[in-house]
């Protein structure tokens, strides 16, 4: 049977895709699940894994190449089956799609189609051409891949003198690596006279980020409803647990909050959807997404099957999230089956944060700092810690007396924290 590996279309809004690196050789064998190759999308690097199992039997793109999505980019297929086709086929569309249908997302979001499978080793370098075509442009910007953009950025190398070598005249990191054999760098840009406006270009990243938050602000119509949560019995919690139980993972403030929202998104379901299509889309697993910063912006990966782990489990997953997003080893699942978002700034010791919704999700919740503030307890003044918690949604969805029930229930399992850990 022949398996083709797309590049997936991680997200409503991308494009295409960059091969960063094939973890396989044409020959090796391949078990369905496996990580086959390493992409870059337009906000960060992920991991794609084999739909089948089989032998690798051809490479139809490089590492460093920029592929539209949807288009196959290897094979995975029986040592005796014909894939002749294929030869010269790098360019083909794939007979499936790239992405599950809206419809089909929310029946299964475990399961990944041949969009999240992917499998190959690079070629050999394909041989320059004698004559090489200007680099095309699109939307008046230089058609270049991520990885030369920063290659180039980090040279000084101006994209606009170069050609490309990639699919449609797409300059492709070794053709910045050839104009920096070659000497080739553009002057540096002058420096600002005092009183001037310097023009700073946006990474891919923030245009991303850019477009998708001013399409939610744009089309979904925001609530916002704030709280005070006393923190004090759950900070508490917390120094018991990371001080008494050696073999318990590490509990950050963060991991309460995600295993609340996860417990609350059970009793108010509405929340953990998506509005797609006029349609609201409610899923049965609960996937929460955090907020991890990166040198280029934000991203939100998913903490999968939140509300079935327990606080210990939680705690590892978010950590090992938030290093697989820095080193770029991220799964395609993580990335785009998110439900809910919880935003924190609170490390940063940002008192309110009142965030936007990602689409296509219907909600995220906002988080400041943990404050030891006076507060009037049975008629005297004392002190408590609390954190300023903020939800926002979707009108479309719910209503402020929904959301009104669903940020309560967050604050009642905080503030009785001995919930969390059943």
């Amino acid at each position: 049977m022949i398996s083709e590996v797309v590049m997936p279309q991680m997200g409503a809004d991308m494009e295409e895709g960059t091969i960063i690196k094939w973890l396989k050789n044409e020959g090796d064998e391949v078990e369905r699940g496996e990580i086959i190759a390493e992409i870059e999308t337009d906000k960060a690097n992920v991991e794609i894994e084999a739909f089948d199992s089989g032998v690798f039997r051809k490479a139809l793109h490089a590492e460093g190449d920029t592929i539209d999505v949807g288009t196959i980019i290897a094979i995975i297929a029986a040592p005796d089956d014909d894939i002749s086709s294929y030869e010269n086929g790098a360019a083909k569309k794939a007979t499936a799609p790239a992405e599950a249908s809206k419809e089909e997302v929310p029946a299964d979001l475990k399961k990944q189609d041949h969009a999240t499978a992917s499998t190959t080793a690079a070629p050999a370098a394909e041989p320059v051409p004698q004559t090489l075509a200007p680099a095309a442009r699109q939307d008046g910007r230089v058609r270049a891949s991520p990885v030369a953009r920063k290659l180039a950025q980090d040279n000084n190398v101006d994209l606009a003198t170069l050609a490309g070598t990639g699919p449609d005249g797409r300059i492709v990191k070794r053709d910045v690596e050839a104009a920096l054999t070659g000497g080739v760098k553009s002057p540096a840009a002058p420096t600002a006279a005092p009183g001037t406006t310097t023009t700073v270009s946006m990474s891919k990243m923030r245009q991303t980020i850019a477009r998708r938050m001013a399409q939610s602000k744009r089309e979904a119509p925001h609530y916002y409803i704030t709280v005070d949560i006393d923190m004090t019995e759950a900070e508490s919690l917390r120094r018991q647990l990371n001080e008494a139980v050696e073999e318990y993972p590490r509990v950050s403030v963060n991991d309460m909050i995600v295993r609340a929202c996860a417990l609350a998104l059970q009793r108010h379901p509405m929340f953990n959807s998506w509005f797609i299509d006029e349609q609201v889309q409610q899923h049965a697993d609960i996937n929460v997404c955090i907020a991890i910063a990166l040198e280029d912006g934000l991203i939100a990966p998913a903490i999968l099957d939140a509300a079935n782990k327990n606080l210990g489990e939680i705690a590892d997953a978010s950590r090992s999230l938030g290093q697989r997003a820095k080193s770029g080893s991220l799964k395609a699942n993580e990335y785009t089956a998110g439900t809910f978002t919880v935003s924190n700034l609170g490390m940063f010791d940002v008192e309110t944060l009142v965030a936007i919704i990602q689409p296509p999700q219907t909600a995220i919740l906002g988080v400041g700092a943990v404050r030891e503030v006076p507060v009037a307890i049975d008629g005297n003044i004392g002190t408590a810690d609390l954190m300023k918690a903020a939800l926002s949604g979707d009108h479309r969805v719910t209503d402020g007396a929904q959301g009104a029930q669903f940020l309560n229930e967050i604050r009642r399992l905080l503030e009785s924290p001995a919930a969390l850990l059943v």
